[in-house]
């Protein structure tokens, strides 16, 4: 009994010194966001916009890029009230010439980067048989090589100076392979895989990554979900799951959740308490993982037949069954965040 009491004693202090580390290690790297330049990649619409929204209300300067002027207009000037830096220049994140071109307007206007925040990115939404190489090409072309070369462009610089923090908006589907989502899961596993990485070899230099991993958020941006396979059907399932309170957030809280990560230096930020469930399940029982992923794919559509495989934005397969009374949330957070310019 005395050993068993013994063990219990040192189990929990050892705990609760962990626990007590991991506050003195936040507290010590708590930073400020107020007259720092943070870069957003994707900061056009969506969780990107609502990210810029709340930095520049803490007084940063704020960079954003995005492919689409017309969205990157209509984002500045809704911006531009609450900081008087703002930078909205276009940029495909997926060309290396692009992203240094943007990187060397960001330090000629507005000074040395701090803050690096990827969130540009594409979702691919289809069925296996229905995906191409082409669809698995650009999403890894988007979604990790335009990390990469965007946290290459403020490495040197965050290197000579000791300090910068980095944060790749990854995905639950970094962790747990859903199903109809391959060529997606595919690209953000290896940003989860590098994003860590970096964060252990980048530290000693007061660099700090924070990898976040959402699970469904409500930013309006399954309009410009790519859909291959039953177009209606597939765009359907997905639009009321984004759409649905207790199973996904509201782009407003992920930022939250995203920016307090950053300003605390921490290494992982699993934004829902739906994505935080399947993240555990997925360490602890990956088998049983496995099987409840199985089955939610046969609940799934069929993939499409037939010699054409188009491809379409979500906002292509709209239908009766995608605009119901469960998709309000997803169409009020597509008003509310700029995914409307193009309609």
């Amino acid at each position: 009994m005395a050993s068993t009491n013994n063990a219990l004693f040192w189990g929990l202090a050892g705990a609760g010194a962990l626990v007590a580390l991991n506050a003195w290690l936040s507290t010590s790297r708590k930073t400020d966001f107020r007259g720092k330049t943070i870069v957003i990649t994707g900061g056009s619409r969506g969780l990107g916009l609502v990210t810029a929204r709340q930095l520049a209300q803490e007084g940063a300067n704020i960079a954003i890029c995005a492919r689409d002027e017309a969205e990157l207009e209509a984002a500045r000037a809704e911006l531009l009230p609450y900081s008087g830096h703002i930078l909205a220049e276009p940029c495909d994140v997926s060309n290396q010439a692009d992203v240094d071109r943007f990187f060397d307007s960001v330090r000629s206007q507005l000074g040395p980067v701090d803050v690096l925040i990827n969130v540009a990115g594409i979702i691919v939404l289809t069925p296996l048989e229905n995906a191409t190489d082409d669809d698995f090409r650009e999403a890894m072309d988007i979604n990790f090589w335009g990390a990469y070369y965007c946290i290459n462009a403020v490495l040197p610089d965050m290197r000579r100076r000791g300090a910068g923090r980095i944060v790749n908006v990854a995905s639950l589907g970094g962790k747990v392979a859903a199903p109809h989502l391959l060529p997606y899961v595919t690209s953000k596993f290896a940003l989860v895989g590098y994003s860590e990485g970096l964060r252990t070899e980048l530290t000693r230099h007061n660099i700090f990554v924070t990898t976040v991993c959402p699970g469904l958020i409500r930013t309006g941006s399954t309009r410009q979900t790519l859909v291959r396979g039953q177009h209606e059907k597939e765009y359907a399932w997905f639009k009321t799951a984004d759409s649905l309170p207790g199973l996904s957030v509201s782009a407003e809280s992920c930022a939250r959740d995203l920016i307090n990560g950053c300003r605390y230096g921490r290494p992982e930020v699993i934004v829902s308490v739906p994505a935080q469930v399947a993240a555990v399940v997925q360490g602890v029982a990956p088998n049983l993982m496995a099987e409840i992923l199985t089955a939610i794919n046969y609940a799934l559509p069929g993939p499409a037949t037939g010699h054409t495989n188009e491809r379409k934005l979500g906002k292509e397969s709209e239908s009766a069954a995608s605009k119901t009374v469960f998709t309000t949330l997803t169409d009020e957070a597509a008003e509310q965040n700029n995914q409307m310019v193009h309609r």
